[in-house]
């Protein structure tokens, strides 16, 4: 049941009425909106907004309005996605999350809460539902589908359509799928696609700058010309300045501000960046890969017209770019024997992040550390007496 009103009496135009709120959905949210009903003509008997006549028959409408009210939350989950969750996520998130977004929604949701309101959902439904896909899908995805799930209902909260998030309490009721482990790419298997794409040097510094630099692919649609310094530093180095990242074909920030850096170019990235910036002409500004419009190019049809094939032909391969950047981690850490330097380069905010997702299990250091272990445990010491 809405809130009790007696609503507001008023006259115009020769006549009496009676003012109140009643709650609609305006554009998807739950909104007050004030109405008025006319209660009669004003004559001898209903003379005065006061008068006793003239509020028996306000007090008798209000009557109806007030046993019709109650809380406007009966529109489907659906039509709350599509009407105010959505143009909300458009307006406020990084173009990359809203298409991960819409491809959630699409493959997994939309078939859970069909046409369900948002009102009748229940925790219970979402933990069957989560359970259901544990059989099937890795921890992590079934993690981004929780909380967008969960980021929907609490939107709803925030602006009055429902009470409480029937998600805050969803789990899944059983074991989930370990996640598979992902790729990346040694230092030789780097150098040997950089050879295998000697006749496209615009892809041997696309993948230059994932593996050595650790960029990621929408830092690498970000970049311009002005990016890179033209002069070497009083300690001789040349840098790159990560400024902006490209995200399906948006331009703006980027993933985090720790992203925000300079990172010192080495030969494998410079050598590369000069042939293609004399190739290019030798600008000094616009966009380092550009489309046939002058914009960014869109990474994916470099990739799929070019650095796939290429490295097909000659029986290469490809593991996306994201496993250049593992891969630059893992080296790395591999080389400095912690993982701050990688940490630094992949510009996280948290260690563990780099540690977890990007620093790869290395065979060379396995062997190392048991061919130590055998030692210690035969009683050598460093000097092997």
């Amino acid at each position: 049941m809405g809130r009790y009103q007696s609503g507001h009496i008023y006259e115009a135009s020769g006549a009496f009425f009676v003012r109140y709120y009643v709650s609609a959905i305006v554009d998807g949210k739950a909104t007050r909106v004030q109405r008025s009903y006319r209660l009669c003509g004003k004559d001898d008997k209903y003379h005065s907004r006061t008068c006793k006549a003239v509020k028996q028959k306000a007090a008798e409408h209000m009557d109806t309005v007030n046993a019709n009210a109650a809380p406007v939350n009966d529109q489907t989950i659906a039509a709350f996605w599509e009407k105010t969750y959505l143009p909300f996520a458009e307006e406020n998130l990084r173009a990359s999350t809203v298409h991960g977004y819409k491809q959630i929604w699409g493959q997994h949701l939309s078939t859970q809460f069909g046409t369900t309101a948002l009102r009748d959902y229940k925790t219970h439904m979402g933990s069957l539902f989560l359970t259901s896909l544990s059989k099937k899908l890795g921890r992590a995805t079934i993690q981004h589908i929780r909380s967008l799930a969960s980021g929907i209902f609490a939107h709803a909260v925030n602006v009055g359509v429902i009470e409480s998030n029937p998600w805050h309490d969803v789990k899944v009721l059983g074991k989930t799928k370990e996640p598979g482990e992902t790729a990346h790419y040694t230092l030789q298997e780097a150098e040997d696609i950089i050879s295998a794409l000697v006749e496209h040097v615009d892809c041997q510094l696309i993948v230059a700058l994932a593996f050595f630099l650790g960029l990621r692919p929408g830092e690498i649609q970000g970049l311009r010309w002005e990016d890179i310094d033209s002069d070497p530093d009083e300690q001789g180095l040349r840098w790159i300045h990560i400024r902006r990242a490209v995200a399906r074909n948006v331009i703006g920030e980027t993933k985090t501000t720790s992203s925000v850096a300079s990172l010192p170019l080495i030969a494998p990235v410079l050598i590369p960046l000069n042939l293609w910036r004399a190739k290019r002409g030798n600008p000094v500004e616009g966009w380092i890969f550009p489309n046939g419009k002058g914009k960014p190019v869109d990474l994916r049809s470099i990739i799929g017209r070019t650095i796939v094939p290429t490295l097909a032909a000659k029986k290469i391969e490809w593991k996306t770019l994201y496993a250049g950047r593992r891969g630059a981690a893992t080296i790395l850490t591999q080389l400095t024997g912690d993982a701050l330097a990688a940490k630094e380069l992949l510009r996280h905010k948290n260690i563990a992040v780099t540690t977890d997702k990007y620093v790869k299990a290395i065979p060379e250091a396995l062997l190392k550390g048991i061919k130590l272990l055998e030692a210690a445990a035969r009683g050598d010491t460093a000097d092997g007496k």
